[in-house]
């Protein structure tokens, strides 16, 4: 049985990615803040087991990760976790920076690098959720884009250092997603919110598992998805 491990799989895409690999039979192990939400997660996605670490405490996750039962076999780790918080560099405080940077950046680095050695064993993939903003920064968005222009950095030197023991890296950067992400975002930006003109979280969950499936000659490194008609 094929085996994922998922940050975000309670929200938006993650969870419709969650779904998706539950439905066809595959193993899913959701990554939870903290126990109460390791519970929600088992009720709401049938079949699908926890790990607890928060990645807005990079820090801690090396200690939490070691009282718990990691999987011998791992296939595949997506990020599909993040935050953001708009706003103009001069308004931005160093709290704001900070969370962030460890929930789309540090955080995904050291999940990744305690995960390492048991995705090697597998050669298996890392695909890391990110985003527009990280291929272009516009005014408000600064702390957002510098995280994820950060983990496309990530992306980019992992895929090469781990290309010897033959783990596959791929970054997707989705426009704008009908998610509670992105009804945060409208709400930050004082604009209505339509859900009908941006992308179904089921489109990018599709374009994810075209990367997850792929067979072993070949891999997704990089893919930008737009909705239809976007300027």
């Amino acid at each position: 049985m094929t085996v994922h491990l998922l940050t975000g799989g309670g929200s938006g895409i993650g969870a419709a990615l969650a779904r998706r690999l539950l439905a066809r039979g595959d193993e899913v192990i959701l990554l939870a803040r903290d126990a109460g939400r390791a519970r929600q997660l088992v009720e709401e996605f049938e079949g699908a087991s926890t790990l607890v670490g928060d990645l807005a405490v990079p820090g801690r996750l090396s200690w939490a990760l070691s009282k718990q039962a990691l999987p011998e076999r791992l296939d595949s780790v997506v990020h599909a976790a993040g935050v953001v918080d708009l706003g103009p560099v001069v308004d931005l405080a160093p709290a704001v920076w900070d969370h962030q940077l460890a929930v789309n950046l540090t955080g995904p680095a050291e999940l990744t690098r305690l995960l390492l050695p048991v995705l090697r064993v597998s050669r298996g993939r890392v695909v890391f959720v990110n985003s527009g903003a990280g291929l272009n920064a516009h005014a408000g968005w600064s702390a957002y884009a510098a995280s994820k222009h950060g983990l496309k950095a990530l992306a980019d030197s992992l895929r090469q250092e781990e290309a010897e023991h033959g783990i596959k890296v791929s970054s997707i950067y989705p426009g704008r997603t009908a998610t509670p992400m992105q009804i945060r975002v409208h709400q930050q930006e004082g604009r209505e919110y339509d859900a009908s003109r941006f992308i179904d979280p089921e489109s990018v969950a599709t374009t994810i598992v075209t990367a997850l499936d792929l067979p072993d000659d070949a891999h997704l490194t990089d893919l930008s998805i737009r909705p239809t008609g976007a300027r």
